[in-house]
């Protein structure tokens, strides 16, 4: 791999040429020494078993790359005057992104520790995925991230959603070639399509190809050159290469393909700010290929390492057993000549430090890789602007994220001068019944418009493309970095981006240990036609899961919220979107609901998480001989309808009905911070009368959350079993025993004593859902009964 391609590359002066080098091979030094040595961080006596570690973990493969740049990134930096992020899409290289912020300073502003000089650069090693030291990947503990990497897939996203509305940012992002085979990564270089050169940063992608994964080769690195210059184009960018492995000719190369790519998103940025329109701009980007494990060990063993997929993570296993390994070990870090780079005491030379940027600039100090610093409040108006009448409960309907878009409307309007708030989704703003954002900002556009088009908008702060990875991922990104967001989409289909908030959550539970990190705005899910109302799409569109898979989740961290109509939403809505460091999922409908509470009695529901509906039940101030509970809108409803059947067939029983809108309210105190104490539980569901429990999603998650309860033997629960399929609205809670019908006959079956005195009315309930049966299919609707009912105590 001799080849090295760029017109600039001999642009670079010699002199400037040795301190990047020197940078590299420090960088390379301290990569390496943290995945092998414990001690001797300098080899001032010979490497000897006692200071090796005596579990190798890390990865070698890709730090040679990373370092290259991290030290180009610096020497542009610095050179222009740039305020700039980097997005380490392979992060399992950490051991490179901790050396640049070690060597830039950074890391030992935080952890003063970890010092610059020998002291600090053997703790440096010895904490490198050591037991109480660091992960091996770039996690939140690593100054200058916002990407921790373990997962691939989704660094460009994240570097598109950094450089949204940030209009005076450079956002690198380095691409693994393993990355780039996965999905999300395909879909995110369409994220061009959406940046604004007038109001967003830059987005600089380098594709790193070393040729390997861990036991195989990459597909891009395999393709022609031209086949993958044909791609890249094709996928809207201008790509630069750079190829070898002579290290020289290498940074002469990457110094100009650096140097022409951002002049070249300085003069588009330009020509659009100062008003040329023009077509889409094709941005650039680099393709970087350089040998796997570079400057590591050629063979190990006799067999072939260096540019191969032996170097992928530890290329010298045997170290502290084998003594060749040892020798060979030894041999590889003295090549990069530490006497040089670094002082006696540790502190590196002038020349490593030459291309080091200053300040708030340098990579590991980049306020904009700790987003909560750059945080402002949100100028979220008072609620009763919003709220809906609520004179009688159940008399009146609203579609909840209706009332809620106006919320959203007013907000996009107020932020407007700041661009710190986007709404994103799959494709379904509009069908979601959010569409009044659009009369605030239209839908951010930059490729070609027809006349049929509707809010598409160059300047747009709504987000809407087919990818809910690309949703999730530019909302990471944009959160990250300090600003404020929603992320709407049908309720089935976010399971999506189940993965990634997975990661989303560690790296949360991780920021929220770590003092020098500041909050950041919480990322909100608005989950909306759900598994309820999706009657008319059917079984493939009705899963309520998601809601099981987050609160499997940190507890410190997530909170999921059931609003059982508009008003209860708008007051979770205001408190999710003021709420720092959290995942909040909001579960709510979009279809016309009853309104239950008024704006007064809806903040103090939703204050409370849980409560009695004392106007819905019949206890009359004393014991209940059985407590109805609900999550969720439709649940809700069905609860109520059962408790008007149960006041008009059994008017001497004591109904309790109990509506939980904080379903995290039904852990433990001891297991989440909602959580509700055993006195609290006990007052509210009782230790021994029967709970019937109407719940929006799967049933099985209730007794999971309540399991240690005194009360649970009493406790059962109905909710969506799997049933499913194109029906009608009331068929889709008959078929999974959620409806009203049922509940009435579970409370016959449950209360001692009742089942014979009620065997009347049990028959009578067993008969409407028969009858509803022959009637759906007759007519194609539900119940008059049903359809029509409103709530009548």
């Amino acid at each position: 791999m001799s080849k090295v391609e760029h017109q600039n590359a001999t642009a670079l002066p010699d002199d400037e040429l040795l301190t990047l080098v020197a940078h590299w091979r420090a960088a390379s030094y301290l990569a390496a020494g943290q995945i092998y040595l414990m001690s001797n961080p300098l080899l001032t006596e010979p490497l000897k078993p006692e200071h090796i570690k005596p579990r190798l973990l890390g990865h070698w493969g890709t730090s040679p790359g990373l370092n290259l740049v991290y030290t180009h990134l610096n020497r542009v930096i610095k050179k222009r005057g740039l305020d700039a992020l980097c997005v380490w899409g392979p992060g399992h290289g950490g051991p490179s992104v901790l050396a640049g912020s070690w060597l830039d300073g950074s890391y030992s502003e935080i952890y003063p520790d970890v010092s610059r000089d020998a002291q600090g650069m053997e703790l440096l090693f010895r904490q490198f995925s050591f037991p109480g030291g660091v992960p091996s990947h770039v996690a939140p503990e690593v100054p200058g991230s916002i990407h921790e990497g373990g997962e691939l897939g989704y660094s460009l996203a994240h570097a598109y959603g950094a450089a949204f509305d940030n209009p005076n940012l450079l956002v690198a992002c380095v691409i693994g070639d393993g990355e780039a085979e996965s999905g999300p990564l395909a879909a995110s270089w369409h994220s061009n399509k959406f940046l604004d050169p007038v109001h967003d940063g830059a987005v600089l992608p380098i594709l790193h190809l070393n040729g390997y994964k861990i036991a195989n080769p990459t597909v891009l690195a395999r393709l022609p050159e031209a086949e993958l210059d044909q791609l890249l184009r094709g996928y809207g960018h201008e790509p630069l290469h750079v190829t070898g492995d002579d290290p020289a000719a290498v940074h002469r190369a990457m110094a100009g393909a650096f140097d022409e790519a951002l002049d070249r998103i300085a003069l588009r940025q330009r020509s659009a700010r100062e008003g040329d329109a023009g077509e889409r701009v094709h941005w650039p980007m680099i393709v970087l290929r350089t040998p796997k494990g570079w400057t590591g060990p050629a063979e190990v063993d006799g067999l072939p390492v260096e540019g191969t997929w032996r170097a992928h993570q530890v290329p010298l296993a045997g170290v502290r057993e084998n003594p060749e390994h040892l020798r060979q070990l030894e041999a590889w870090l003295r090549s990069y000549r530490p006497e040089e780079l670094f002082h006696p005491d540790g502190r590196p030379v002038a020349d490593v430090l030459a291309c080091v940027p200053d300040g708030g600039r340098r990579l590991g100090a980049t306020a904009y890789a700790n987003g909560g610093l750059l945080l402002r409040d949100l100028p979220i108006r008072p609620l009763d602007s919003f709220t809906v009448p609520v004179d009688k409960p159940g008399t009146t309907l609203h579609e909840p994220t209706r009332v809620l878009g106006d919320l959203l409307e007013q907000v996009m309007n107020d932020t407007a001068h700041r661009r710190d708030f986007r709404v994103v989704g799959p494709d379904e703003t509009a069908s979601n019944r959010l569409q009044a954002v659009f009369d605030a900002s239209g839908k951010a556009w930059q490729a070609r418009t027809l006349p049929v088009d509707e809010h598409l908008d160059r300047h747009g702060r709504v987000m809407e493309i087919l990818s809910e990875h690309l949703c999730q991922g530019w909302l990471e990104g944009y959160l990250l970095t300090g600003r404020h967001g929603l992320f709407s989409c049908y309720e089935a289909f976010v399971h999506i981006v189940d993965s990634m908030v997975n990661q989303h959550i560690k790296w949360l539970r991780t920021s929220r240990q770590l003092p020098w990190r500041a909050p950041i705005a919480s990322l909100n899910y608005l989950l909306t036609s759900h598994v309820w109302r999706q009657d008319h799409n059917g079984f493939s569109h009705q899963d309520p899961g998601f809601v099981d898979h987050v609160l499997n989740k940190s507890p410190e961290v997530v909170r999921v919220y059931l609003p059982p109509d508009a008003n209860t939403l708008l007051s979770v809505a205001d408190h999710a979107l003021r709420s720092r460091d959290y995942v909040n999922v909001v579960v709510a409908g979009k279809q016309p609901c009853f309104d239950w509470l008024s704006m007064d009695a809806a903040r103090d529901h939703c204050a409370r998480g849980a409560g009695t509906w004392d106007w819905a039940g019949t206890e009359n101030g004393g014991e209940p001989d059985v407590v109805l509970a609900c999550a969720g809108d439709v649940a809700t409803q069905e609860v109520l309808a059962a408790a008007q059947l149960l006041r008009r067939h059994l008017p001497q029983l004591a109904v309790r009905v109990v509506n939980i809108v904080d379903m995290t309210r039904l852990l433990p105190r001891e297991e989440h911070p909602h959580g509700m104490s055993e006195f609290e539980y006990d007052g509210l569901f009782t230790t021994d009368k029967p709970v019937i429990f109407a719940y929006h999603g799967y049933p099985w998650l209730i007794h999971r959350l309540a399991y240690r309860r005194t009360g649970h033997p009493n406790l059962h629960v109905r909710g969506y079993k799997e049933s499913g399929t194109t029906t009608t609205p009331f068929d889709m809670v008959v078929r999974n025993d959620l409806d009203r019908y049922r509940l009435v006959m579970d409370v016959i079956d449950r209360v001692p004593g009742l089942a014979v005195r009620a065997a009347a009315v049990r028959q009578s309930m067993a008969d409407a859902r028969t009858r509803h049966h022959a009637w759906i299919r007759e007519h194609g609707t539900d119940l008059p009964e049903v359809a029509e009912w409103t709530w009548n105590a």
